[in-house]
């Protein structure tokens, strides 16, 4: 009964998101308040009645419902409940419906926080969300429908989910990473909105700016969830595998960190708005991009969802009708970008401008090196592999390149800075910088390496030039350090906060990455190995028993010289219903180091020996504190008071393009 509920919500939303395309639209065209403001309406309406569906679907996990189709692939009796509910996004239906609830909730947040607005851009905005909707209550109620039932014939037991899926990390990682790659289509809205209404000043920017902000936030927290799963789950040791889908939710996070920049400059200087526009436009498309290749069935990734090309054409067509109509409206409505406002070579327009140059050249790269191997395939050019050494040959230095103009982008000033004023004091942060990007991994690790030394040269020079800004102006504030540091905004703090998250995922990707080690060895209960500091003493194999497992547990003990540090558990695990056989590492974490051990396979026929794999990862948990700080820097900035807008009045001063348009 509840799933037929949940069906027919999803139908009643589906009416209710056609409302608020239509109506909306509608009084903006005829000039009617009333008419406008039923987009605010039907935004809540249509959260609540997905919202409703979702909670239904979760109800027919939890009571093992196993005549829906959906749940019987997905549940078993003996998985714990709280994997029943992650079991509800652990596929392509229950995620897509994710997807619908993450997108309502985010058009309600729109119409319940843009109160202060002016009426016609809110009325369009929702509009424009209305019809993403539209599109995705279709996708699910025509092609991925999770309430149909198995009906006469049903397992009495289901599937189970698959054991990969069965982590804490998966939890919390595909709704985060929802929450950004949905958010991204409410600056979508607001760039189309305002192409639409004429009105792409200032003030838009900074409407725009604050959802961009969030967005972008869960985006890298969403980003950051999905590698330590990886790290910890998969059992090979690593951060970033270059994955297809992997780069599918990276490629909209930079170009979210380039339009993010361009609404700053937007926001202070009245310029780059076509540029903020097209960013905006692209970053949703490549929100859609990934959902398209997650379940589209074209590519292989233990992140991809099994589906049926035929869905994956049904993204692909949203994908078209986004972008083409989109690029379509920014053509004819191009005239309206004109900017009066002019900037020199030297100025902080400029640096923000290579900064969205080298980001959205970061994002060309990753998506030909994602896209390239399946273009090659459809086209009968044969099965080509792009792997980690194209994108480490040229992300990498991209990146480098970035650091160097972040360091100085913040201190200079808007419209014209004197280049010697500038370029004297960031030489000597300069070789400030060198002497601890070569001294400090010589010191920590003993030895060095000029592409280490080189990225720790950009981080240390990024870093004293954020200290040196952080206390000029504390000084500039004319009052004690406290007061000085209270007076600063949140956005600004948020800025070098994030800026400074940045750097910690820069040095932990370099030191890991060339510092750290990993052996293949066979060990028997007794036997030893000591790399560096570090002694691991193997004492066997236990059998263990889970709730819808049973494992080989390994146990090894940690020492540093005669001084124990850990007792580690990796585990062999066999689930009950698919068989898989799936590996658990044991991690000893640290600030500066992991100790990682994996149980590999047993080398004969009693198990006395096994295939381990032992690492040792400097730095390597400075990635996710870096993607954390980053994270708080944004919602912190997003937090700034001059972002609540009170107004109205100022806001609906008559502006004659945006007449003319409505």
């Amino acid at each position: 009964m509840f799933a037929e509920l949940g069906h027919f919500a999803l139908v009643l939303a589906l009416v209710v998101s056609l409302v608020q395309l239509f109506l909306p639209l509608y009084g903006v065209w005829v000039r009617n308040p009333a008419a406008q403001a039923v987009g605010s309406s039907a935004a809540v309406v249509q959260f609540g009645l997905v919202l409703f569906a979702f909670l239904a679907l979760v109800h027919a996990f939890i009571s093992n419902d196993f005549t829906l189709d959906y749940v019987a692939r997905q549940s078993n009796t003996r998985l714990p409940v709280f994997y029943q509910v992650s079991a509800v996004w652990g596929g392509h239906e229950g995620s897509l419906l994710l997807w619908a609830l993450v997108l309502s909730g985010w058009t309600a947040a729109v119409a319940l926080f843009s109160r202060s607005l002016p009426r016609d851009m809110t009325a369009r905005v929702l509009a424009i969300l209305g019809s993403v909707s539209v599109a995705f209550l279709l996708f699910i109620l025509l092609t991925s429908n999770p309430f149909a039932r198995l009906l006469p014939d049903f397992p009495p037991d289901g599937n189970d989910l698959n054991p990969l899926l069965q982590d804490p990390g998966l939890i919390i990682h595909p709704p985060m990473l929802y929450m950004g790659y949905v958010g991204f289509a409410v600056p979508f809205a607001f760039a189309l909105a305002g192409l639409m209404g004429g009105r792409l000043d200032s003030a838009w920017a900074r409407w725009s700016r604050p959802w961009t902000l969030a967005a972008w936030c869960f985006l890298t927290l969403g980003i950051a969830l999905g590698s330590w799963w990886a790290y910890y789950e998969l059992g090979w040791g690593g951060w970033w595998f270059w994955d297809p889908v992997e780069n599918a939710s990276f490629m909209p996070w930079l170009a979210g960190t380039a339009l993010l920049h361009s609404l700053a400059v937007t926001e202070k200087r009245g310029v780059f708005k076509a540029w903020t526009v097209l960013l905006a436009i692209i970053a949703f498309a490549l929100s859609l991009l990934g959902t398209f290749l997650v379940r589209s069935g074209v590519l292989t990734s233990v992140h991809a969802f099994a589906s049926d090309p035929a869905r994956g054409l049904f993204v692909l067509g949203i994908l078209t009708v986004v972008v083409g109509g989109s690029l379509t409206l920014f053509a004819v409505r191009a005239p309206l970008l004109a900017s009066e406002s002019r900037y020199e070579l030297v100025s902080r327009e400029m640096f923000l401008l290579a900064n969205n140059l080298l980001l959205l050249t970061a994002t060309t790269v990753v998506l030909l090196g994602t896209l390239f191997p399946l273009v090659a395939d459809a086209f009968d050019l044969g099965k080509i592999s792009v792997g980690p050494p194209y994108f480490n040959m040229l992300f990498a230095p991209l990146m480098l390149v970035l650091l160097f103009f972040l360091g100085m982008g913040p201190q200079a000033n808007w419209k014209r800075h004197d280049g010697r004023s500038l370029m004297q004091p960031y030489g000597l942060v300069l070789v400030a910088g060198l002497l601890l990007g070569v001294g400090f991994p010589l010191l920590w690790f003993g030895t060095g390496d000029w592409r280490v030394a080189v990225a720790c040269t950009l981080v240390f020079a990024v870093l004293i030039a954020i200290v040196r800004d952080l206390v000029q102006k504390v000084r500039t504030a004319k009052a004690g350090t406290w007061a000085g540091l209270r007076r600063l905004s949140r956005s600004y703090v948020g800025m070098q906060l994030a800026h400074l998250g940045l750097l910690m995922t820069v040095l932990g990707v370099a030191l890991t990455s060339h510092y750290s080690i990993e052996k293949d060895v066979r060990m028997a209960a007794g036997d030893r190995l000591t790399e560096g500091p570090y002694t691991f003493i193997f004492q066997g194999v236990t059998e263990h028993e889970g709730p819808n497992y049973v494992a080989r547990r390994g146990e090894f003990q940690v020492y540093r010289g005669d001084a124990p540090v850990a007792t580690l558990h990796p585990e062999k695990r066999v689930y009950a219903v698919q068989r898989n056989v799936m590996t658990e590492a044991a991690i000893d974490p640290g600030l500066f180091r992991d100790l990682y051990i994996a149980l590999g396979e047993p080398l004969d026929p009693t198990a006395s020996a096994w295939a381990v794999r032992i690492y040792y990862k400097p730095f390597v948990r400075w990635l996710w504190l870096g993607a954390l700080v980053m994270a708080v820097g944004g919602f912190l900035s997003a937090s700034d008071r001059r972002y609540r807008l009170r107004q109205r009045a100022e806001q609906e001063k008559p502006i004659a393009t945006g007449e003319q348009a409505s």
